[in-house]
């Protein structure tokens, strides 16, 4: 794909994350201005929605229209109100044991939530984490556990699967979601390559094929997938084939399908993932490119 096709929507943020695209406009947030933001297709109308002081991350939507957002280093989940008040949903801090990151709400009002599962920005030895599922009441449940940096997750257009990139694990995982909302056993969606023989983040690092961090479904089936080490998106479907890339020339950490066609590939870009060098500058981005298909399933 040509990068004279590839147009900046969003320029000046620190680390953009979480795309989605929800009533006509493309929501994001900006990690270190601690900003849920708004935007048109073209950029227009750059709105500030909400502050969210302990960093916003995942974003998602109650069937009755209300925003859930992770609120990530006091480990809560917040719901904005029709009223515009912000109120705790879950708090999630006896459950993880790193930053909760990227989460998916489905039509049913459950949250899919990962977590780091150890302290990235501090260079911290990796260690795997739980997958957690917040129903619409708040109430708090582990429903998968060994996963090597839960991160982007969808479910599928039907309902029935849930898909999950395991950054640091070299795969996408699927799961079952049972009626009652507990999981089936996790399955390999895609792999990439062997998991992690090492704890040392620096050794770990270049054993990454495929770091998946965030993702988005599409109507053929196939996902687009932030690869958080290596510069690109990549196009893959179920089995691991990855059947086209995107190259960006810089870190590139999260990607979803919308705008008014549903065609439009946002993909959230920064030099780098270091919490200090980031919220030093203003260097991230959101861009755009127009890829065929369209979105499906959610977020």
């Amino acid at each position: 794909m040509s990068a004279s096709e590839i147009r900046t929507v969003v320029a000046d943020m620190t680390f953009t994350e979480c795309p989605r695209w929800h009533d006509g406009r493309l929501w994001f947030v900006d990690f270190y201005t601690h900003t849920v933001n708004s935007v048109n297709e073209d950029g227009s109308d750059l709105r500030t929605e909400l502050e969210v002081p302990a960093q916003p991350s995942g974003l998602g939507w109650l069937p009755d229209g209300r925003l859930l957002v992770v609120s990530m280093k006091d480990r809560t989940i917040l719901r904005v109100e029709a009223d515009g008040s912000v109120e705790v949903h879950a708090d999630v801090s006896e459950h993880v044991t790193g930053h909760p990151n990227d989460m998916v709400v489905d039509d049913q009002g459950r949250a899919w939530l990962g977590n780091f599962g150890f302290d990235l920005m501090a260079g911290a030895d990796l260690d795997v984490a739980d997958l957690l599922r917040i129903d619409p009441d708040g109430t708090v449940t582990s429903v998968a556990s060994g996963l090597h940096f839960p991160n982007g997750s969808v479910v599928t257009p039907d309902g029935s699967t849930l898909l999950v990139d395991e950054t640091f694990g070299n795969r996408v995982s699927a799961f079952t979601i049972n009626p009652d909302g507990t999981l089936g056993e996790r399955r390999d969606w895609a792999r990439f390559g062997a998991p992690p023989t090492t704890r040392v983040l620096a050794e770990a690092l270049p054993q990454a094929v495929v770091a998946p961090d965030g993702c988005g479904l599409d109507a053929d089936g196939c996902l687009w997938i932030a690869d958080a080490v290596g510069a690109r998106v990549i196009w893959v479907r179920e089995g691991g084939e990855i059947v086209d890339q995107i190259d960006l020339g810089t870190g590139v950490f999260a990607c979803m399908l919308g705008g008014h066609a549903g065609t439009t590939l946002f993909m959230c870009c920064a030099p780098d993932f270091d919490e200090h060098a980031r919220s030093a500058a203003r260097e991230a981005t959101i861009r755009a490119v127009d890829v065929g298909f369209g979105h499906a399933g959610t977020p």
